[in-house]
């Protein structure tokens, strides 16, 4: 692995205050930004766009990308939607949303991304754009006074560079030559072992102007978690999107790759996206705590909520098939949604922390999860226990891996479940579920057609 390389570009500006365009436009002048990547995320959480000229971007009155964009699935071939505009394509065209400016760290030259909205040609938004359909769900807690707050935690892995698709991954060697074996959670030295892509992971966060709360080593070989400070759900749904670029960026300039597969290795435990999650009412009180400092009931509901609509929400937590190899019983996945104070064996954990701070960890989203997606499913499962005033099970004490499976067993499954749950339709948009709903079933099948290892292994010459 190489040493990180000086900071380039933008570095000594991360990002935009105040965040309009002639802020945008000042700051272009300034450093001498020559190109701007429009991004805007997909299904997946690919950020699909185009890349111009800074000048062109300054004067150009619309950016348009093909409605098709939201049609791909992960392998890049398109499916039949229920969408009137599948066949004729037409344009949809992407707002930038100017706060979300910030450097491009490993570029060549002076460069810029920028996250967009995107609009129909009446300017009224994408219903089933996935910022979009994060912001639907912010808007029915808006509608009640209240903000969520929430803290990703984003496992990945290291791994050498695989070309070839038919071999299995393998873990990078570090600093002392030797490969990592995992079993090392917490330890500094197996932190050190990948010292050059965290120092290019530092680089590149500070030069975008994002905040890491800390770096650690995961149970997994070659596995590290980056923890991120808590704040706005849209904001830290971004930071998400920003950080996976990131940490792939780091790990190539690093001679390897990073991946956020749930499953990337036999053996070796899952990576996941936990998420903090409480709200706060408009006088920045969390809900979730009383005045005396005990639990609310609304708590309570919030967790009962999760228990009854994760299960229909998995297929935008775990969202391909390979999600389903992570949630295996023993295998540091929680494969229910049991709660308890403190107790990581559970789907959904009540961390120790100060009143004010009550908060509840979903423990169950896949870190190959779109984070828009991801966060809108767990924050609209719990908005929908508290409308419903519904009751938890009791927490649990001990270990929950071998409870009762909540969870749905594959994707097909999940999307089942997920097309059948009206309430869950109406707070992420029907017309949203609808095209997901079908986007995955057509993924199932391009999944269906390649023959695994294992068969080849195992029914070969044995039926």
């Amino acid at each position: 692995m190489t040493k990180a390389q000086p900071q380039i570009s933008l570095s000594v500006s991360p990002h935009l205050e105040p965040p309009d365009i002639e802020a945008l436009r000042d700051w272009v002048r300034a450093f001498k930004v020559e190109e701007i990547e429009c991004v805007t995320p997909d299904f997946a959480g690919i950020a699909r766009g185009k890349v111009m000229p800074a000048a062109k971007f300054l004067r150009e009155s619309e950016v348009r990308l093909p409605i098709s964009i939201y049609f791909a699935v992960i392998t890049g071939d398109y499916a039949e939607a229920p969408h009137p505009e599948l066949h004729s394509d037409g344009d949809i065209t992407l707002v930038p949303d100017i706060a979300t400016a910030r450097a491009v760290p490993w570029a060549g030259e002076a460069s810029l991304q920028i996250i967009h909205d995107v609009v129909d040609r009446h300017g009224a938004p994408i219903p089933f754009a996935p910022r979009n359909v994060l912001r639907r769900v912010l808007d029915a807690y808006a509608a009640r006074g209240w903000t969520p707050v929430i803290a990703p935690e984003l496992e990945f892995y290291l791994t050498k560079p695989n070309t070839d698709p038919d071999y299995p991954l393998e873990p990078p060697v570090g600093r002392s030559g030797r490969q990592s074996t995992g079993s090392q959670a917490f330890s500094l030295s197996a932190v050190d072992e990948y010292d050059a892509v965290i120092e290019h992971i530092y680089d590149y966060a500070e030069a975008q102007g994002l905040e890491i709360d800390t770096i650690i080593q995961e149970a997994g070989a070659a596995q590290l978690e980056i923890n991120m400070m808590h704040g706005d759900a849209l904001r830290l749904a971004d930071q998400v999107f920003f950080f996976k670029r990131l940490i792939r960026e780091a790990a190539l300039r690093c001679g390897c790759y990073a991946t956020f597969m749930a499953k990337p290795m036999a053996g070796q435990p899952g990576s996941a996206m936990h998420v903090h999650q409480s709200v706060l009412d408009a006088q920045g009180r969390n809900i979730f705590t009383q005045e005396g400092g005990e639990a609310s009931p609304l708590f309570a509901h919030y967790i009962g909520g999760m228990q009854k609509y994760l299960p229909a929400a998995t297929a935008l937590i775990a969202p391909y098939v390979n999600s389903y190899r992570r949630l295996v019983k023993f295998m540091s996945a929680p494969v229910n949604l049991e709660w308890g104070y403190d107790n990581r064996s559970t789907g959904l954990r009540a961390p120790r922390c100060a009143p004010d701070a009550r908060r509840i960890e979903n423990r169950v989203i896949g870190a190959d999860a779109n984070p828009y997606l991801a966060i809108a499913a767990s924050l609209a499962a719990g908005l929908l226990g508290i409308e419903e005033q519904l009751t938890p099970r009791p927490p649990v004490e001990g270990g929950a891996y071998d409870h009762e499976r909540d969870l749905p067993y594959s994707l097909l499954e999940a999307v089942d479940l997920l097309e059948d749950c009206a309430p869950l339709g109406r707070l992420l948009g029907e017309d949203f579920v609808k095209l997901f709903v079908a986007l995955k079933r057509f993924e199932h099948e391009q999944f269906m057609i390649v023959i695994s290892p294992w068969e080849r292994e195992h029914l070969l010459l044995n039926v």
